[in-house]
Formats: C-alpha cells, structure tokens, sequence
C-alpha cells in the first residue's frame, strides 16, 4: 500500500462524524477537489480510491443526502444532484468554493474538515524514503488559493501550481508536511513520515560526512604525492642536506609517513607543532623544489 493510501485509510477512520457542520466541510473538501466535476447537471466524484468512496459515503449519509455508485473498470462514481450550500457555488462545469461564506477565523475544526475533505478528494504524497511532495489537485484555481490562505493562517506554508487541467497547493519541505498532516487529523502517518525523515536525513548525513571524509582524504594523498616527490627532488640534487633541521625533519616525517595527516605529523615532531606550522614547513620545502627546478 503507498504512504498516500495509509493516510486516506487513517482519515477514512476518524470518528469526526458527530457534528454536522464538521461534515459539510469536509464534503465540501471533497466537492473543490479536482476529482469532482459536474456532468448533465449533477455533482460526479471519481475515484479509484476505496478509502476515499467509503469516507464519502459516511459524509453523504450523515447528511442525508441521496447519491449512487458507479463502478467503471476500477474507477467508482457516485453521483448525487446539486446539494444547496451557501458555502459553495456552481461556476459551469466546476464548483467554487465562496469565499463570503467562509471566515478564515471561524472554528479551527470546520477549516480542519474543509482541508482534510480536499486531501481525501484530491491529495497524494510520495513515498517521503524517495522524497517529500504532498499536493492537492483543486478544480479551480480560486478554490486553491483560498486553502492556500487557510493554511497559511495555520502557520502552514504552501506554495502554488497552475497545470493545464487544474491547479496545485503542494508541498516540498518535511517539517511542512508533518504540521499539514496534523492539521487534518493523520495522527499515525505523521509518526510513520517522521520516523521515515529521521532515518533518510541521518542517513544523508551519513553520507555528507563520508563523502566530505572521502574528499578530505584524497586532497591529503594529492598533497602528500607532491610533497614526498619535491623532497626526492632535493635528495637527488643533493640540496636536501642543506636544509635547515626543521624542515629535514618534517620532510623524513612526510617520506616515512606519507598516509598521515598535517595534524598527525605535527605530533609526530620532536617539538611538536600545530597544522599551520606543518603547512608551512612542506610549503616551503615545494617552493625550494621549484625555485631548483626553475633554475634549471
């Protein structure tokens, strides 16, 4: 089963059925998403969801409102006529939400309804092992942008897609997601998302941390190539012994130990010496090398 249908299965449960102003808003989530249409006069709803036809089934029920299922291929219908709500309006082959109707600031419980009734109705999110995109398909572009203001109002940030044939509120960042899939009631699936971006993002790290380590270490064997060839250089133009002891001593260092670090050879020295210190001795001991081979 996919992370989409787990949360439409968890939604399909809750037992918010008892108030019906509670029920009306999350029908009307359903009725803007862009999986609701209407055809010869009357309100069709298709999906291929069975949590989401058993969910609306309740909330048509709960209302009394008559409808019936089709079942074509394995996509199920329900048809029902025009309900009467002064929430919405019925703008040619679409419904619009009216923006009038709805006060923003009215009880957090019916914009909770309303936004989980559009995810149920035209919701998805990807598998968040893979990646983090939530999006809801809206029949209209007014009816998304006022969700948009309905999340945002909630501290929930949104961003906006218009497609050919509808229009999208989706989501890219995790911490969003989780607070959205609170916001409407997905209890479980925002402790089953969070568990899955607390092993992808240590993992990640995981990975930025060998990959940086991986780096590091390549750019110490490059270094440490062109130091011990700089030093076989003076050795075989007899210039080495003429080097002042500090240097010698770090070059014989580099020659025996040509894995090590600057930090480890600085604590192999008799006088022990910091990075910079270390840095600076093989930096110079390649410039005499080159001024030599300059001359040459």
């Amino acid at each position: 089963m996919s992370f989409s249908k787990d949360i439409k299965e968890e939604l399909s449960k809750l037992n918010t059925l008892a108030n019906k102003e509670n029920v009306k808003f999350e029908l009307i989530g359903y009725f803007i998403s862009n999986n609701t249409s209407i055809v010869k006069g009357k309100v069709k709803y298709a999906t291929e969801n069975a949590y989401n036809i058993n969910r609306l089934n309740k909330l048509l029920n709960n209302l009394k409102i008559d409808y019936k299922i089709e079942l074509q291929g394995k996509v199920y219908n329900i048809l029902l006529k025009k309900p009467v709500l002064e929430e919405i309006e019925y703008v040619e082959d679409n419904i619009q939400i009216t923006k009038n109707e709805i006060d923003i600031k009215k009880e957090e419980n019916l914009l909770k309804a309303l936004v989980r009734g559009c995810f149920l109705g035209g919701g998805s999110l990807n598998n968040p092992h893979n990646k983090y995109h939530l999006e809801i398909l809206f029949s209209t572009k007014p009816n998304a942008i006022f969700i948009m203001e309905v999340l945002k109002a909630f501290g929930i940030e949104t961003k906006l897609l218009t497609r050919k044939n509808a229009t999208s509120v989706y989501i890219k960042d995790a911490e969003e997601i989780s607070k959205i899939l609170a916001f409407i009631g997905a209890g479980k699936s925002v402790l089953n998302f969070e568990e899955i971006r607390v092993v992808r993002e240590t993992r990640n790290n995981v990975n930025r941390l060998v990959n940086c380590e991986t780096a590091n270490l390549n750019k110490t064997i490059n270094a440490s190539v062109e130091q011990i060839k700089s030093i076989k250089f003076l050795k075989e133009k007899r210039k080495f012994d003429g080097l002042p002891e500090n240097l010698k001593e770090i070059a014989n260092l580099r020659q025996k130990h040509p894995e090590a670090s600057l930090v480890e050879l600085g604590e192999m020295l008799q006088n022990p010496i910091g990075k910079s210190g270390v840095n600076h001795r093989l930096k110079k001991i390649c410039e005499i090398a080159e001024e030599l081979q300059g001359g040459e």
